[in-house]
């Protein structure tokens, strides 16, 4: 992705394996600053997965693959690495599709490398496939971050944005806020806005009052985990979003990589969802928004049923829910998806 440092456009990925470690962009100091955390044994992997340091279920996953590659130099207990991350969150698919990858390859750096490689390479195909959906002067929704620091590069959801905007579609993007953790006012923003791509930031409350008064056009999210059946699991409020492009006949696509589909589950209920602390919702900055005895609730994600799908955007091309039989096919032809 480009980074603007000091007044250099550098390219830099999310998550990246060196010599030292396993380094990645800390994504809590975002926008404010950039700050590289350097992942020395598992337990700073699991620190860095579970503490959100790294977020998005193809970097999440990316993460878990130069982690386990590490612990294996590090002469670790690999029963114990991998049980250890395998904990860390518990509703992204890409962190076990990696830790199956991973685990059928030894562990051995080199695989890690290519399950980073094939994670990139598949998201710039969903770009190229999701650009076709996007017209001259598109205004398109989004919510929580599914963009490059979701991913290494590229993105799932932004994908198809960095296309259209490179191809001068004039696109304009409404980013939700997404709270409780604001990744769509912190991270989503300042990616689009590193890229110079025209967006506003808005209130989680207010996508139905631009969808309402005709000012979206198509709505690309991205996904944590995707059932046989199409429902999928994305952050909080995701849900509420497409049940309202619904109503008011506007696209609702959703873009994941191969490793994101969960075909051992038939339903979104089968899907586990993360509850995280309280304090997520009743802080803010270290500031309590909420009185004093107050408790809270705080599910990271919801699931949204595949009847709100539009169409999936993946890097085999564009599938209905109706269609991920299709799908399916064509993962089972493919060596690296067939894990």
């Amino acid at each position: 992705m480009k980074v603007n440092i000091d007044g250099e456009v550098k390219t830099l990925f999310a998550v990246w394996m060196t010599d030292e470690g396993v380094k990645l962009i800390d994504q809590r100091k975002l926008p404010e600053k950039i700050e590289i955390f350097t992942a020395r044994s598992s337990d700073d992997i699991v620190h860095s997965i579970k503490d959100m340091l790294v977020r998005g279920a193809p970097a999440i996953g990316v993460t878990a693959a130069y982690g386990l590659a590490m612990a294996k130099k590090n002469d670790e207990d690999m029963n114990k690495a991998v049980e250890k991350i395998s904990k860390s969150r518990p509703t992204a698919y890409d962190l076990f599709k990696a830790i199956k990858y991973m685990t059928e390859n030894n562990f051995e750096p080199s695989a890690a490398q290519r399950y980073a490689n094939e994670i990139l390479g598949r998201s710039k195909k969903i770009g190229e496939y999701g650009n076709e959906l996007i017209g001259k002067n598109s205004r398109i929704l989004t919510h929580c971050n599914a963009g490059a620091l979701a991913v290494l590069d590229w993105g799932t959801a932004l994908s198809p944005m960095r296309f259209a905007h490179k191809e001068g579609k004039n696109i304009f993007v409404f980013v939700d806020e997404t709270r409780p953790r604001l990744q769509g006012s912190k991270l989503t923003a300042w990616e689009l806005g590193q890229e110079g791509i025209d967006h506003a930031i808005i209130a989680d409350n207010a996508a139905g009052y631009f969808m309402k008064k005709g000012e979206i056009d198509l709505a690309i999210v991205g996904a944590d985990r995707i059932a046989s059946n199409g429902d999928f699991a994305n952050k909080i409020g995701t849900y509420e979003k497409a049940v309202l492009a619904k109503e008011n006949g506007i696209p609702f696509y959703v873009a994941a990589p191969g490793s994101t589909f969960d075909f051992n589950i038939k339903t979104g209920d089968e899907i586990p969802i993360e509850e995280r602390n309280q304090d997520e919702v009743l802080f803010l900055n270290e500031n309590r928004i909420g009185p004093v005895g107050s408790n809270g609730r705080n599910p990271a994600f919801d699931v949204t049923p595949n009847k709100y799908v539009t169409a999936f955007i993946t890097e085999y091309g564009i599938f209905k829910p109706g269609d991920l039989g299709s799908m399916r096919q064509a993962m089972n032809k493919d060596l690296f998806m067939k894990i």
